[in-house]
């Protein structure tokens, strides 16, 4: 795959600041199915960004992140609202909205665990993939498109089907310009592209967005190598015959497997006159 001129640029971000809370899309957030919208993978990781900075606790780990998508994610400047739904010393659950017009686009609730050592009876996790090296470079120019599908490179298993998937993930495109994010947050902002990963049918015949996002993590994502922020998808897709379908996705980084996501989605002929939202 050709990356374009601009994601080689270190300082290339999806999200400049441009308030205390208020923040600019840039380019490469742009959707795949529509020009003016975001992506829902950068604004996630962006949201995950705002559920760890604002109200941090360091002695509690976000677990599980469960996305609601309440309309559609212009590509405008919008403002983020946190704040904590549950306190509590050892469970606490945060909440993150994306203001788009006066409009919330995206609410995002967080819950957030203390952790311990278990290692001692740790078990039961799924098989380990194959790393990125093993697989090809994928050319997703013939299948997506959009300015942050062409921030993302891809290795995909060519063993690969629609409807079940395998792949790895990397974007050389930070979060916000100038700003660090954690390893939790610069994975979760690739997690999204599961559901395009395991598509079913071409998206140029039909639309299949998620409506939601939800991601467990029982274990943090940690990027030791700068050079290999790599997030590993095994994903399957289920379209049921009544228009909604189901994304599943066991989730990986380079030491391992790290959790969960899932994403629901509608089913639509893209012949059909109805409006996405």
């Amino acid at each position: 795959m050709t990356r374009s001129d601009s994601t080689s640029d270190p300082t290339a971000s999806f999200y400049r600041r441009i308030g205390d809370n208020r923040f600019e899309p840039t380019e490469h957030t742009q959707g795949a199915w529509r020009e003016a919208e975001q992506h829902m993978g950068p604004a996630s990781g962006l949201l995950a960004h705002a559920l760890q900075t604002q109200y941090p606790r360091d002695d509690l780990q976000l677990c599980r992140i469960s996305y609601e998508i309440l309309g559609v994610i212009s590509r405008e400047p919008f403002e983020i609202e946190v704040e904590v739904v549950r306190p509590g010393r050892t469970i606490e659950m945060v909440e993150a909205r994306m203001i788009i017009s006066s409009r919330p686009a995206i609410r995002a609730t967080g819950w957030r665990l203390a952790t311990s050592d278990t290692a001692a009876v740790a078990g039961g996790g799924p098989a380990p993939m194959p790393g990125p090296e093993a697989w090809p470079n994928w050319d997703v120019a013939g299948f997506w498109s959009g300015g942050y599908i062409d921030s993302v490179d891809f290795r995909v298993d060519p063993a690969s089907v629609p409807g079940s998937s395998r792949a790895w993930l990397r974007s050389d495109v930070g979060l916000v310009e100038g700003e660090p994010a954690s390893d939790l947050a610069t994975f979760t902002a690739l997690v999204d592209t599961a559901n395009g990963i395991a598509a079913r049918q071409h998206p140029n015949r039909w639309a299949f967005p998620n409506i939601d996002l939800t991601i467990h993590y029982y274990r943090a994502p940690r990027f030791d190598d700068p050079a290999r922020c790599w997030v590993g998808l095994d994903s399957t897709a289920i379209w049921g015959a009544s228009g909604i379908g189901l994304t599943t996705t066991t989730l990986y980084d380079p030491s391992g497997p790290v959790g969960r996501a899932e994403q629901i989605l509608t089913l639509r002929k893209l012949s059909d006159e109805r409006p996405l939202a």
